[in-house]
């Protein structure tokens, strides 16, 4: 019980620091401002800085606690042999039985890059976008990860290098940005419950601002060696037009082993 609570509360006070610059921040009423189409041959405009949404949900998404934190899916995706074995060894920090720190063997408990779409859900921390012809950066606060996607007409590399962000390439469909994205390595995991990938994952992203204050993410997740059909993903952002990136690095804000010693002795 008392692992739990100490997990519990590390993840309350990695939050509290997001929480008391939204409450500093935010503008003080939501708005419903409806984002201006783009003209004629021009892109739509993305860049600010944005949070993942804590409103009320709509109709695609639970509000309990761990699901507003941490979960890209209501639904537990169909999962092949391969992965169900991965997914069983996995020690999650986080949810009803959470393993402490010493004992997780989530990636990101010892500093390795999230990778997507898990980056999004890091910490409750924001992301910039950053805006130029023929590309789009999203600019982390979490660790001050980058990511870089083209959208200047260029195919995907034939055989690109396995990474933890992946090789993201993008197209605008009227004022949707679609982010066709592979490439990656094996090595994160989708959500922080534990959901594998394999090096055959292939993200395919539909970005849209329906106003100017929000920003929604629609994800299809495809591995045909984890999933046996594709499953999805649906994301809120708020707009914070008065913040800007802080520095977060992982291995200085928070020492884990510091906290590993002191989740070893409350066992």
């Amino acid at each position: 019980m008392r692992n739990g609570l100490m997990a519990f509360a590390i993840l309350a006070a990695l939050s509290f620091a997001c929480l008391l610059r939204a409450q500093d921040g935010a503008p003080g009423a939501a708005k419903t401002s409806v984002a201006p189409k783009a003209a004629a041959g021009t892109t739509p405009d993305f860049s600010g800085v944005w949070r993942r949404s804590r409103r009320p949900p709509d109709n695609k998404r639970k509000y309990t606690l761990y699901e507003i934190a941490l979960s890209l899916t209501n639904d537990e995706p169909p999962m092949t042999p391969w992965a169900l074995e991965k997914f069983k060894a996995a020690k999650p920090n986080v949810g009803l039985h959470p393993f402490t720190l010493a004992q997780t063997n989530d990636p990101t408990a010892n500093c390795f890059p999230p990778g997507v779409p898990k980056i999004y859900l890091m910490r409750g921390a924001p992301l910039e976008i950053v805006q130029a012809p023929g590309r789009v950066m999203m600019y982390f606060e979490y660790d001050h990860f980058v990511r870089e996607i083209f959208a200047d007409g260029r195919k995907h590399t034939e055989d690109p290098n396995p990474t933890y962000m992946g090789e993201s390439i993008g197209k605008w469909e009227g004022n949707t940005l679609v982010v066709d994205t592979i490439g990656f390595n094996d090595k994160t995991w989708l959500d922080y419950a534990g959901h594998p990938h394999s090096d055959q994952l292939h993200l395919v992203e539909r970005i849209q601002r329906p106003s100017h204050e929000t920003l929604v993410n629609d994800i299809t997740i495809e591995d045909p060696k984890a999933y046996t059909k594709p499953w999805t993903a649906h994301m809120v952002f708020d707009l914070h037009p008065d913040w800007k990136i802080e520095e977060t690095i992982c291995e200085d804000n928070v020492n884990f082993s510091d906290v590993q010693k002191i989740s070893e002795s409350t066992k």
